[in-house]
């Protein structure tokens, strides 16, 4: 079993920073780690893709330039830093693995581990 754990949520002003984590009871052959994001009313939309086998990222284009995801191979933890966050960044975010070798883009139907979720406030 896989179990995926998300914290660093919280609310900041327009143009501030926030770094997620989420940690991982263990990846196996989930190599494919993403982080989603739902806004209320709204369809949970992919941010950010990390295969971290060979470090392949993939951002979407509302995200790119201002988050960034990374692996700790030590702690075994996939983050995401935020810097100068908009008020339509506000969402639940949550941390999702899958095991396909593709790592990029896709909808959150294909994965199959997700985290409980952490929330994300930016006022302006």
């Amino acid at each position: 079993l896989v179990q995926l754990v998300e914290s660093g949520g919280g609310s900041v002003q327009a143009g501030g920073t926030l770094r997620l984590s989420c940690a991982a009871s263990e990846y196996g052959y989930n190599t494919c780690m993403a982080w989603f994001r739902q806004a209320p009313g709204k369809e949970r939309e992919g941010v950010a893709y990390l295969e971290i086998t060979d470090g392949t990222s993939y951002y979407a284009d509302s995200v790119k330039g201002r988050f960034t995801i990374s692996h700790d191979n030590v702690k075994d933890i996939v983050s995401l830093e935020m810097h100068d966050l908009m008020p339509e960044d506000t969402a639940m975010y949550y941390c999702a693995a899958r095991s396909a070798r593709w790592c990029g883009g896709e909808t959150y139907r294909l994965f199959f581990h997700w985290g409980q979720g952490t929330q994300v406030t930016v006022s302006s």
